[in-house]
């Protein structure tokens, strides 16, 4: 039995088959699924629990809604750290990124508020009213360290001689 090329699409040579409707077919094919996957990549911060990055987990756990004493505070070299004595401080959490800051001293209570970068580099503390004692406090903070018990933080963007460590309580 023979069979006759008729001209239809299930006959064509080979070369017909690779042309330019085929090749910007095939790209489309490719590239589209490619897409739909770094479109579903949001910065977005997740509500479900087990679907949140290591970053998130540790701070969430371990940084947030836990009591802080400053355990180190030099400014140039000179150690302030005995102008916290006694302060409690305890990040809230509004989201992953930001939520209020209270600070307690007996039945002194200071507000304000934290927010942090999506990596968690970045720790942003802003206590309003502004005592002076906590001008030192109230700024941009970068982590040098996260550990269970301890956060070290020294000025963000800057090589300003400044240190603060916060032991957890």
């Amino acid at each position: 039995m023979q069979f006759q090329n008729t001209g239809s699409p299930a006959f064509t040579d080979s070369h017909e088959i690779h042309g330019p409707a085929y090749r910007v077919k095939l790209i489309i094919f490719i590239i589209f699924p490619i897409l739909l996957f770094i479109a579903g990549c949001s910065k977005n911060v997740p509500t479900d629990p087990g679907s949140l990055n290591l970053y998130q987990q540790f701070f969430e756990q371990n940084i947030l809604n836990h009591n802080y004493q400053v355990q180190l505070a030099t400014d140039s070299g000179t150690d302030i750290t005995s102008r916290y004595t006694g302060y409690t401080f305890r990040m809230l959490e509004n989201s992953l990124l930001n939520g209020p800051v209270s600070v307690t001293r007996g039945s002194q209570t200071f507000t304000g508020s934290w927010s942090s970068n999506d990596d968690y580099s970045k720790l942003v503390i802003t206590l309003t009213p502004l005592p002076t004692e906590f001008q030192f406090i109230s700024r941009e903070w970068r982590f040098t360290k996260k550990d269970l018990t301890v956060m070290e933080l020294a000025p963000w963007g800057s090589t300003d001689p400044k240190v603060l460590h916060m032991l957890r309580l």
